[in-house]
């Protein structure tokens, strides 16, 4: 009896370990696949060609890389500029002090195109000595400063006139004129020479559109020329 219930417990010892090594086995089989598995997925994932790209981003800056424009400054449309402000500051200071007037229609206008200008004047000369226009190209500069150089000309013109015909005589008044005709005679010669420069800004466009367009049909041509078959 003890012989045959030691030998029953061996066979069934046995027969768990069989299945033991075989549980065993299928888990490492099953491993093994697994690695295969995530070995052929990097490798079709490295050979595909629909890759996820991450291009840097590139965000410029308006106020990036500002600097002195000192050549503008040295030119004659820079010390125009400059001339300008300078004047249109003085004019304003002059009307400003004037305490009592009767009528003052003379002294307020004055005083509103002395101050606009001045103003204007000088955002413009910012924005050409620091190269901010290079950052904004959709706006035509050069037209802008013409429309304003020529506008300021009038304006201080007839201001200009009009104080000297409506005045009392005093000291600030007669100084007000005499720097209103200044500015005038520098924003005339500014005028002049801002008409050359946006004519000779739009025949160089001119020139570069139709030298754009010859080059754009000589292409095609000589792609025609290529295929006679489409003919």
């Amino acid at each position: 009896m003890w012989c045959c219930h030691q030998n029953e417990l061996q066979m069934l010892s046995d027969i768990l370990g069989v299945g033991g090594g075989g549980t065993m086995r299928t888990g490492e089989e099953a491993e093994g696949l697994d690695g295969e598995a995530s070995n052929a997925s990097m490798i079709s994932g490295a050979s595909s060609p629909y890759q996820p790209t991450t291009e840097p981003v590139h965000t410029g800056s308006l106020l990036g890389g500002i600097r002195c424009d000192l050549d503008y400054l040295r030119s004659y449309l820079g010390i125009l500029k400059v001339v300008e402000v300078v004047l249109s500051l003085l004019g304003f200071i002059c009307i400003e002090t004037i305490m009592l007037c009767s009528p003052c229609g003379g002294v307020y206008f004055f005083e509103f195109v002395s101050c606009s200008e001045f103003v204007v004047t000088g955002v413009l000369l910012v924005i050409f000595s620091l190269n901010l226009h290079v950052k904004v190209p959709h706006v035509n500069w050069s037209l802008t400063d013409l429309v304003n150089t020529v506008a300021s000309t009038l304006l201080f013109f007839l201001a200009s006139l009009v104080l000297a015909c409506i005045n009392h005589g005093t000291s600030a008044e007669i100084a007000a004129v005499v720097f209103g005709f200044l500015v005038t005679c520098v924003y005339g010669l500014n005028s002049f020479l801002a008409v050359r420069k946006w004519r000779r800004g739009d025949s160089c466009q001119g020139g570069t559109s139709s030298s754009e367009y010859t080059r754009a049909r000589t292409a095609s041509r000589g792609e025609v020329e290529a295929r006679p078959e489409l003919g």
